[in-house]
């Protein structure tokens, strides 16, 4: 969305509206034939054809968050390489850092948690550039995660098929439950019970915002034609991008969309709508009708929550049934989250 201020536009915070992006990659070459996997709504990854093998590469920043930044930035660069069937391997960061605010110590911190993260992805750390930075009132991170995949595993972000089933793990807005009850506590505390504030902060590492292992199980299988991490906008924007891309549309069970008590408290607090709200932590994925059984079985196998959440249609548009009823599915020019941070 734009805003008009003194007759100049000026874009909200969050992503750029989907129009102006395609209109602005229309203008940029995609001649190479080594490129399989480009840019696009709902692309998780790049991916180059590099002969006996496929590269992966993907570069995400963290904005919103600032307590263990450095630990997030490589969490969901990993997710979206995971979503192409890749390997994470190999990984930049750029970390500025704003003058004035900046101490040795929060210094030696974030790059503690950058440290911490590579070893638990099982990538190596292998350049990037750190600065102290001007104008910033908070750090950002910006990743460039690289990966690895042979050519007959790659998983499309944009392979949705009519009747496919689409299911979810975990849970919506894990991410931004976590980002609220970290970044909003001292506001929250009069609302919410402290000991819920806790484990809304929790959900950064139970149950998780990295979506490696269930993305490993999934790309193991067959029948498998599309994963996705809704990130910025939520799930809402996830199903978009992911069947949007297929040239599809989707049909969704309200009641099936698995929203965890402590997030529906604090979007309820905070007048927010969960379905808009940051949501790494689950992953999205499109796989075959007779796929779905062995998909949720291996998941749940593996301890990781998921669930059929509606079915991909051949006619455009996403669609949400809640009993009789059957409603458009809300669209979100930005993340819920970034109402609170204007």
């Amino acid at each position: 969305m734009l805003e008009d201020r003194d007759t100049v536009s000026y874009y909200h915070t969050g992503k750029l509206p989907q129009a102006d992006l395609l209109r602005f990659l229309a203008n940029c070459s995609l001649s190479d034939p080594q490129i399989i996997l480009g840019p696009g709504l709902g692309h998780d990854a790049a991916v180059i054809d590099l002969g006996e093998r496929y590269f992966a590469t993907k570069s995400d920043p963290i904005t919103f968050a600032t307590d263990e930044i450095g630990w997030y930035v490589v969490h969901v660069n990993a997710n979206d390489i995971a979503c192409v069937g890749a390997i994470p391997r190999w990984f930049i960061a750029t970390l500025l850092l704003p003058a004035e605010k900046t101490t040795p110590a929060l210094a030696e911190k974030v790059f503690a948690q950058l440290c911490a993260a590579c070893e638990e992805v099982g990538v190596t750390l292998i350049g990037g550039h750190t600065e102290i930075t001007h104008g910033l009132d908070r750090p950002i991170a910006v990743g460039t995660m690289l990966g690895e995949i042979e050519p007959g595993r790659l998983i499309r972000s944009d392979g949705a098929r009519p009747g496919d089933r689409l299911l979810l793990t975990k849970g919506i807005a894990i991410e931004g439950c976590a980002i609220l009850a970290r970044e909003l506590a001292t506001r929250l505390y009069s609302q919410v019970p402290e000991d819920v504030l806790s484990r809304a902060a929790g959900f950064l590492h139970d149950p998780g915002i990295s979506v490696l292992r269930e993305a490993r199980i999934l790309a193991s299988l067959g029948g498998v034609h599309a994963m996705h991490d809704p990130t910025e906008g939520g799930v809402a924007t996830g199903i978009l991008e992911l069947v949007q891309s297929a040239g599809c549309g989707a049909h969704i069970e309200r009641a099936a969309l698995p929203i965890l008590p402590e997030t529906a408290l604090l979007c309820d607090c905070l007048d927010l709508d969960p379905l808009g709200l940051i949501s790494s932590g689950a992953l999205l994925a499109a796989v075959a009708p007779n796929a779905l059984a062995p998909a949720l079985e291996a998941l749940r196998a593996a301890g990781i929550p998921a669930t059929e959440i509606g079915y991909v249609t051949e006619a455009p548009g996403i669609f949400l049934h809640a009993g009789d009823s059957l409603t458009a599915m809300p669209q979100f020019a930005r993340d819920e989250l970034a109402h609170l941070f204007d």
